[in-house]
């Protein structure tokens, strides 16, 4: 059963957004991963990041929502979400991104990796 899926991500350009109460940051243009997982429903939880009509909750929804943001693939796993996380190499630009209650001590669940 899949559990863990890592979105792929290009930001167009430099952009600078509020992600919820974690503050604002900029982004440099360039490719990120995300990593996330879904006790259920995993091919929905995917589904909700494609849209651009939802409600604001998760951390990477704010980054989702801008214009200069695109997801380029995603892949699915079967490794718990914080062993892929930590398995998957770049820059933590922002600490507590989509890790704010990881209880693996992941400092960001959002890397950038060029």
């Amino acid at each position: 059963m899949q559990e863990s899926y890592q979105l792929y991500l290009s930001i167009k350009k430099e952009i600078m957004i509020q992600i919820g109460k974690l503050g604002k940051f900029k982004f440099p243009k360039g490719d990120y991963v995300y990593t996330g997982s879904a006790k259920k429903n995993i091919d929905q939880r995917i589904k909700r990041h494609e849209s651009k009509n939802k409600k604001l909750h998760w951390h990477i929804d704010f980054l989702l929502n801008d214009k200069n943001t695109e997801i380029k693939k995603v892949v699915k796993s079967n490794i718990p979400e914080c062993k892929l996380n930590q398995k998957t190499k770049g820059n933590i630009l922002i600490n507590k991104f989509g890790s704010s209650d990881c209880k693996n001590k992941c400092k960001s669940h959002l890397k950038f990796i060029r």
